[in-house]
C-alpha cells in the first residue's frame, strides 16, 4: 500500500510536470515546536514548488524533527528525517487544497514489538486559507493524516480529542494537524 501511494504521487507530480509549462519557482518552510519540563520537539519542513499555473503547485519536500525528553532524570533525545512530495491546489488567492505525502525515518519505535522498520509513511490531505502577499505567500489550514501509522511522529501534535460525555476521559484523538507555512517566490 505504501508504494502504491508513493508511486502514484510521484506518477501525479511526472504528468503535472510534462503537461504543463511551469511557471515558477517557490521555497516553502513550516514549523512546529512544543515543549515541556520533561521535553518536547520541534520540527521545520522544506518545500520546493514548481508552480504549474496560478492554482497549482507541486514538488518535493524534505523534514527534520528533533525530540528529547528529560523525564525523571533520564536525558535523550533524537532526530527524524525524510522527503517526499507535495501538491497544493489554490482557487482565488483566498483558499488552497493540499495533499503531502512523507517517508519519515524515526530511530525510535513507539509500537511494540518493534515494528521491523523504522520508515513510517504519512498522507496529509487538507486545507485552509491561502493568501499571497508582496513577497511571501501564507498557507494556514488542517491536515487529515490518512495513513494515521501508530509510529507516526506527528502523533504528538493531532490536537482533536473525543471525550467520553460522561467521564470526561479521552476516548480517541483524531489524527489532524494545523499547519502554517511561508512561501517564497523564486526569480520574481
Amino acid at each position: 500500500m505504501k508504494k502504491f501511494i508513493l508511486l502514484a504521487l510521484i506518477a501525479l507530480s511526472n504528468s503535472l510536470h510534462s503537461s504543463a509549462q511551469i511557471e515558477g519557482h517557490e521555497i516553502g518552510v513550516d514549523g512546529f515546536v512544543s515543549a515541556s519540563t520533561v521535553g518536547g520537539s520541534y520540527s521545520f519542513g522544506l518545500k520546493y514548488g514548481m508552480v504549474m499555473n496560478e492554482n497549482i503547485v507541486v514538488g518535493p519536500s524534505f523534514r527534520f524533527q528533533r525530540n528529547w525528553s528529560n523525564n525523571i532524570g533520564t536525558k535523550f533525545g533524537f532526530n527524524i528525517l525524510g522527503g517526499g512530495v507535495f501538491a497544493h491546489f489554490r482557487y482565488q488567492n483566498a483558499v488552497y487544497g493540499g495533499i503531502e505525502f512523507e517517508m519519515l525515518h524515526s530511530p525510535v519505535s513507539y509500537v511494540f514489538p518493534n515494528p521491523g522498520s523504522n520508515w513510517v509513511p504519512t498522507l496529509f490531505v487538507g486545507g485552509g486559507f491561502s493568501r499571497e502577499f508582496d513577497w511571501v505567500r501564507l498557507n494556514a489550514g488542517m491536515y487529515y493524516d490518512v495513513i494515521n501509522h501508530a509510529n507516526s511522529p506527528f502523533r504528538q501534535s493531532y490536537f482533536m480529542k473525543i471525550k467520553d460525555a460522561t467521564t470526561g476521559q479521552v476516548v480517541r484523538i483524531l489524527p489532524i494537524i494545523y499547519r502554517i507555512s511561508f512561501f517564497f517566490p523564486l526569480g520574481r
